[in-house]
C-alpha cells in the first residue's frame, strides 16, 4: 500500500478511492474494463459499475445465508448469542412496523427487514481499512476498487426506484387507477366546488407530481450523500499515512500516524452510529411510503 500512495498526489488518492471498477465500451469501440477515471466517465450510461455490483450481491448473500443458517438452528430453549440478536432485529423491525405501518399486508416487515439488514451490511463495508481491498485488488491487475455500494449513486437509485415502483403499484391497487389520479389532482379538494376543482386542476397536478417524484430522489440522495461523506472523511485521514511513510523514522512521521490511527478509530466508532442510522431512516421511510400507498382516506 505505501508504494501506492507514494506515487500519488492527494488528489490522484482521493480520486483512485472514489472511482468504481467500470466495465463498459471504450473509444475504440471495444468493451472492457477502464483504465482510469477518465476513461470511466467517458463509458457513459451503460457502463456497469462491477465493484458495486458485486459488493452488493455478497453483503445480499451474506444476508440471506444468515439469517436462513439461524432458522435452521433454532432452538425453543435458550438461544445462543446470534439468534438472540436475530431476534432482537426482527422484534425491532416488527415494533417499527406496526407503529408506522396501518395496513394490512404481509410483505411490508419483511421488505423492512431486507432494507434494513441489506442497507445495514453494506454500509458497514466503510468500516474494512480504506486501502486493504483495493490493495488486495491491485496484487490481481485490478487498479479500481470502491467496497461500499451504498457511496454509488447508482445503488441508491436502484434501493429507492425499487420501493418506488411498490409505492406506485400499491396505490394503483388499493386505490384504484381513478383514485390514484384523484389524490395528483383533486386533493384535498374533493368536497369543493366543480369550479374550485377545475382551477386548481392544473396546479394541484404539478405540485402532487413534484412531491412524488421527490420521493426517490430524496431517499436516495440522503444516504448517498451521508455514506458517501464518510468515505471521503476515511480517505482523508488515510492521506496522514500516505505523506508519510517515507518519514515513519522521524519523530514528525511516528506523530502523524499516530494521529492519524487515533482519528481512524474514532471516526470508525462514529461512523458505526452513522452507518446504522441510515439504514434505519431508509427502511422507516420505506415502511412510511408503503403506508401512504395503503391509506384510502383520501
Amino acid at each position: 500500500m505505501a508504494s501506492e500512495t507514494e506515487t500519488q498526489t492527494a488528489g490522484e488518492y482521493i480520486r483512485h478511492h472514489l472511482t468504481n471498477l467500470t466495465y463498459g465500451q471504450h473509444s475504440d469501440g471495444s468493451w472492457g474494463l477502464a483504465h482510469s477515471a477518465e476513461e470511466a466517465a467517458e463509458m457513459g450510461f451503460y457502463a456497469i459499475h462491477v465493484d458495486t455490483m458485486v459488493f452488493s450481491i455478497v453483503t445480499g448473500v451474506a444476508f440471506l445465508w444468515l439469517f436462513s443458517r439461524v432458522a435452521r438452528n433454532m432452538v425453543t430453549g435458550v438461544p445462543g448469542k446470534m439468534q438472540n440478536a436475530i431476534e432482537a432485529v426482527i422484534d425491532f423491525i416488527d415494533d417499527t412496523v406496526n407503529g408506522s405501518f396501518s395496513g394490512n399486508n404481509p410483505l411490508i416487515a419483511p421488505l423492512a427487514l431486507t432494507v434494513f439488514v441489506w442497507i445495514l451490511l453494506m454500509n458497514t463495508m466503510d468500516l474494512v481499512p480504506i486501502d486493504f481491498l483495493p490493495w488486495l485488488a491491485s496484487m490481481v491487475g485490478v487498479h479500481y476498487l470502491k467496497v461500499v455500494p451504498t457511496t454509488d449513486p447508482n445503488a441508491t437509485f436502484a434501493l429507492a426506484l425499487g420501493v418506488f415502483g411498490l409505492m406506485l403499484y400499491y396505490s394503483v391497487k388499493n386505490k384504484g387507477v381513478l383514485g390514484f389520479l384523484g389524490e395528483l389532482t383533486l386533493h384535498p379538494f374533493e368536497g369543493k366546488t366543480l369550479l374550485a376543482k377545475i382551477i386548481f386542476f392544473m396546479p394541484n397536478l404539478i405540485l402532487e407530481s413534484v412531491s412524488l417524484i421527490s420521493k426517490p430522489l430524496s431517499h436516495s440522495l440522503r444516504l448517498f450523500g451521508n455514506m458517501y461523506a464518510g468515505e471521503v472523511i476515511f480517505i482523508l485521514i488515510a492521506l496522514l499515512y500516505a505523506s508519510t511513510t517515507t518519514e515513519l523514522a522521524s519523530l514528525d512521521g511516528i506523530m502523524w500516524s499516530l494521529a492519524g490511527g487515533l482519528l481512524q478509530m474514532v471516526w470508525a466508532i462514529f461512523h458505526i452510529l452513522i452507518i446504522t442510522l441510515q439504514a434505519f431512516i431508509f427502511m422507516v421511510l420505506t415502511v412510511v411510503y408503503m403506508d401512504m400507498a395503503h391509506s384510502t382516506d383520501h
